[in-house]
């Protein structure tokens, strides 16, 4: 789980160097919810291996943001073209 993690970690500050160089508008939006989900799957592996389920329902709650602020971006940007 410790690898797990290292690799999420990794991912996370990968997707925050494309969102800062990022050429256009959806690359940046697209390495957000990347980065965005990476953590979130961190907090999961975390909560299993601290055997912490009470952070389940914190999982969920952000996931479900996550598609929300996906979506709506999603549509942002197909207005724009």
């Amino acid at each position: 789980m410790d690898a797990a993690l290292a690799l999420f970690g990794l991912a996370f500050l990968a997707s925050l160097v494309r969102v800062a160089l990022g050429p256009s508008l959806a690359d940046r939006a697209v390495a957000a919810d990347v980065a965005f989900l990476t953590a979130i799957c961190a907090v999961a592996v975390f909560a299993l291996k601290v055997e912490a389920f009470a952070f389940d329902d914190v999982v969920l709650i952000a996931t479900l943001l996550g598609f929300v602020a996906t979506a709506s971006l999603a549509w942002l940007l197909g207005k724009e073209t």
